[in-house]
């Protein structure tokens, strides 16, 4: 991950994009908006990165509906590739989505959706515009598909929940089929609110949406699963629900403005707030807190925003409450729990070891 990470920061230095990108965070931490973002996305500079980023991705090897991979591209100078994709995006229409059925550690089958090498360029060239703008609003316990984040990141902070601020409850809140479930026009606010306001690349956000799925009809909603945009997308979905959990206390406004993250704790432990914590990769998340009672409320509150603000349905079979000290809890192929710290009677830390889902999945493709 280090090394992928190192590597696109030299593509970017490469192409002469990385001032640009920086240039577009810091604005959108400033809290600006974006009405212009279709001339960068057509550059000569972004094109031939966005190639550069997908040709060194295994999945451009994958066929799409019209039979074309990476090789494809790989035939055309450079004038004559950034020409294709300048044209096709005059009048954008993308081709249709081929369907593949992916197997799940439990049996099941998840469907993926992989779109033409020639779309996945243009979505390629869209998330590197648009990413360093929504990374600048994204909260910080946000850790999936997420440039300098990966799975080691979210389960520390998990573990912090445990060891240092004793926060022993757990809410799984599991949302039925997220992926395929995603409301289009929400989606469109969404990225309106978070400053893209380029209407020409909204528009053309929403055809990639809209694009038709091999053996299915058009979809009325979701974004695919196999979409290069599809986990950018889905992090602007839920970066809603990051916010929502923070601040019911996290970052409640509290009367005085407190320097130390402390004395803004201590001052919170006055009111008749209750303590939460979102820990978020994609769409599997966990909400920390301190009782069963709290643990209670804030599975009900969440599953009831989810329903209100976002058209989205939870899973009662998968969702549940856990007591850390009692039961361990799954999250990204680690089941861990509380138990008590040496022979004292008070304070607790984390056990932790490979979960039985995850060692299933390693064993069975070791065989």
């Amino acid at each position: 991950m280090a090394d992928l990470m190192v590597q696109k920061l030299r593509n970017n230095e490469y192409f002469n994009v990385q001032e640009t990108f920086d240039h577009l965070y810091a604005e959108s931490k400033r809290g600006r908006y974006f009405n212009k973002l279709y001339d960068l996305i057509i550059t000569e500079e972004n094109i031939l990165l966005a190639f550069r980023n997908i040709k060194s991705n295994t999945g451009s090897k994958t066929k799409g509906t019209n039979g074309h991979t990476i090789k494809h591209l790989n035939r055309m100078n450079k004038e004559k590739l950034i020409r294709m994709v300048r044209r096709k995006l005059l009048d954008y229409k993308p081709e249709m989505v081929r369907r593949v059925m992916i197997p799940k550690p439990n049996g099941d089958k998840r469907p993926l959706g992989i779109p033409t090498i020639e779309d996945r360029l243009i979505q390629q060239m869209i998330l590197q515009i648009i990413e360093p703008i929504v990374e600048a609003k994204f909260h910080p316990s946000s850790y999936g598909f997420r440039p300098h984040r990966n799975t080691h990141d979210a389960l520390a902070r998990c573990y912090h929940m445990v060891n240092h601020s004793h926060q022993h409850y757990v809410v799984d809140v599991d949302i039925k089929g997220f992926f395929d479930n995603v409301n289009h026009k929400k989606l469109s606010k969404q990225l309106w609110a978070i400053g893209i306001r380029d209407k020409k690349v909204l528009t053309i956000i929403n055809k990639m949406l809209k694009a038709e799925i091999e053996g299915e009809r058009i979809p009325e909603k979701g974004t695919p699963q196999g979409g290069i945009l599809s986990p950018l997308l889905a992090n602007i979905v839920l970066n809603e629900l990051d916010w929502w959990i923070s601040n019911q206390w996290e970052t409640k406004p509290t009367r005085v403005d407190y320097k130390l993250k402390r004395n803004r704790t201590d001052a919170l432990k006055k009111t008749r707030l209750k303590p939460c914590y979102i820990v978020r990769y994609a769409d599997d998340f966990k909400i920390f807190t301190n009782s069963y009672e709290n643990a209670r409320k804030l599975f009900i509150a969440v599953t009831k925003w989810l329903k209100e603000r976002l058209g989205l349905e939870v899973s009662p079979e998968k969702s549940k409450i856990t007591n850390l000290r009692k039961n361990g809890t799954d999250f990204l192929g680690v089941r861990f729990r509380a138990v008590r710290k040496g022979t004292a009677k008070t304070g607790y830390i984390v056990n932790s070891y490979i979960s039985e889902g995850k060692r299933k999945v390693d064993e069975g493709l070791s065989t």
